[in-house]
């Protein structure tokens, strides 16, 4: 195998069907120096010994997935989500802290999308800021930085009611850009005419948290949640993109994070395998100043 870019580091939804030992192994071993973990396979070990396995892996730790999901107005479930979003914060701190030198404490925040029955986009966004007011004290305490995570508009109804870089970065304005960043994601955002000149701002402001990269290609998948490709198989030209956050500063790791239940059911040394290759050939080049 081809040496891997020293910056890559592995979203574990690329690889979600492994547990994660197995999802630590096979990283480690292809030779892909950092990982990105995901909440729920963390607590079924136990944050605890999810953090020693982390240790003992020697990877770097990029970022936790995901937290958020916050539009529904004031009432027990609300409450609710904020309670977990502070458990996030601190699971994220602990991983930080667990992973190799170099390790981010990034917690990726989903917005979530409209309540049923709702209409009130704009209301919608205005609650999640409301909600990050509430937990930007805790993440300042715990040392962890809130990435929003701007999506496509195909998922404003029902997953995420903030679609673009430029939004996101109006939300974070409220808050230090050590608190509340942004997730700067090419699948997501490779579509809107606006977003060089949104990354260039969020470089400005100092608020790119994560980028994250895969790719589109359709026809996108019954269930558009798994339309995400790896890098270089699909329609998104990273060059500009990836050229923009470099100029910003951005000097850290950078995440292949997919959805595709076709990469899901190979065997995760391959789908790493498979990443780390496209992403030499679509990311890499791109990467020098």
């Amino acid at each position: 195998m081809d040496a891997v870019d020293p910056r890559l580091s592995i979203n574990q939804a690329t690889i979600k069907h492994a547990d994660l030992a197995t999802a630590l192994r096979v990283t480690a071993e292809a030779g892909v120096p950092a990982i990105g973990l995901w909440r729920e396979p963390v607590q079924a070990v136990g944050l605890a010994t999810a953090a020693q396995m982390l240790t003992d892996s020697g990877l770097r730790f990029t970022t936790h997935c995901r937290a958020g999901f916050f539009t529904m107005p004031e009432g027990a479930a609300r409450r609710a989500s904020l309670d977990d979003n502070r458990v996030a914060i601190d699971e994220a701190a602990v991983l930080a802290a667990a992973g190799a030198p170099g390790s981010t404490a990034i917690l990726v925040l989903v917005a979530g999308g409209l309540m049923d029955g709702s209409r009130d986009l704009i209301g919608a966004r205005e609650r999640v800021r409301d909600a990050i007011g509430e937990l930007a004290p805790h993440a300042r305490a715990a040392g962890v930085t809130l990435a929003i995570e701007p999506l496509h508009p195909m998922y404003a109804s029902d997953r995420c009611v903030v679609s673009t870089l430029g939004q996101a970065l109006d939300i974070a304005a409220d808050f230090a850009p050590e608190v509340v960043g942004v997730t700067v994601d090419t699948f997501h955002i490779w579509w809107d005419p606006d977003v060089l000149p949104a990354i260039e701002r969020a470089g400005r402001e100092g608020r790119i948290a994560t980028y994250q990269v895969c790719d589109w290609k359709t026809p996108l998948a019954a269930d558009v949640l798994l339309s995400r490709h790896y890098p270089g198989d699909g329609v998104i030209d990273f060059g500009p993109m990836t050229t923009a956050v470099v100029a910003s500063g951005y000097d850290r790791d950078i995440e292949v994070e997919i959805f595709n239940e076709e990469i899901w059911a190979t065997d995760p040394r391959d789908a790493v395998r498979r990443t780390a290759a496209g992403f030499a050939s679509a990311v890499s080049p791109y990467l020098t100043p």
